[in-house]
C-alpha cells in the first residue's frame, strides 16, 4: 500500500513538472509565433500536451497550424491543413501534414470549421487521392468522427468529403 502511494504521488509530481515546463515554453512560442502568425488559441491533446493554433490567411487560402508546446518551437509548425477559398460557399482542403494519432488533426480540424462559421461559408470540401489509399480506413474514421460525408470509389481509389455547417 505504501509503495501504491509513493509511486502515485511520483506520477502526479511528475505530471505536475511536464505541464509547468509545457507552460513557460508556451509563454515563449507564443511570442515568436504571435509575431508573424494570427494567434488562434491553446489547446490540450488527447495526451495532454498544449498546443498553440495559428494561423496564415490571405484571401484566397488558409493554412491552420499547431506548435505542440511539448518541444521547442523552431520556426515550423508540428501540424498544419492548407486550405483554398473555393468559392464564395466552400473551403477545399488541399493537404493535412504531420503526425497521425496525436490529436493535432482534430484540433485544426475544429478551428477550420469555426474560421468556415465565422466567415458564413456553408461547405468544407475535400478529395481523397491514391496517395491516401494506404491510410484511407484512418482518414475516413477521422472525418466521419468530424460530422463529414465521405463518398469513396474503391475502384479508382478516390473519394470526397463536404461538411455542411
Amino acid at each position: 500500500m505504501h509503495n501504491v502511494m509513493e509511486r502515485e504521488t511520483a506520477s502526479v509530481e511528475q505530471a505536475r513538472n511536464s505541464l509547468e515546463f509545457q507552460v513557460l515554453r508556451m509563454q515563449n512560442d507564443l511570442k515568436k509565433i504571435a509575431k508573424k502568425w494570427d494567434v488562434l488559441g491553446v489547446e490540450q491533446t488527447k495526451d495532454d500536451h498544449l498546443t498553440i493554433v495559428y494561423k496564415l490567411e490571405n484571401k484566397h487560402q488558409c493554412k491552420i497550424m499547431l506548435n505542440d508546446c511539448s518541444t521547442s518551437f523552431q520556426g515550423i509548425w508540428d501540424f498544419s491543413i492548407d486550405a483554398i477559398y473555393d468559392s464564395n460557399d466552400s473551403i477545399f482542403i488541399g493537404d493535412i501534414r504531420g503526425p497521425a494519432n496525436m490529436g493535432y488533426g482534430s484540433i485544426c480540424i475544429r478551428y477550420l470549421k469555426e474560421l468556415a462559421k465565422d466567415q458564413n461559408i456553408p461547405y468544407i470540401k475535400g478529395d481523397i487521392a491514391p496517395r491516401d489509399w494506404d491510410h484511407v480506413n484512418r482518414l475516413v474514421h477521422f472525418y466521419e468522427k468530424h460530422h463529414f460525408s465521405v463518398q469513396l470509389d474503391n475502384e479508382s481509389k478516390s473519394g470526397s468529403i463536404v461538411w455542411n455547417g
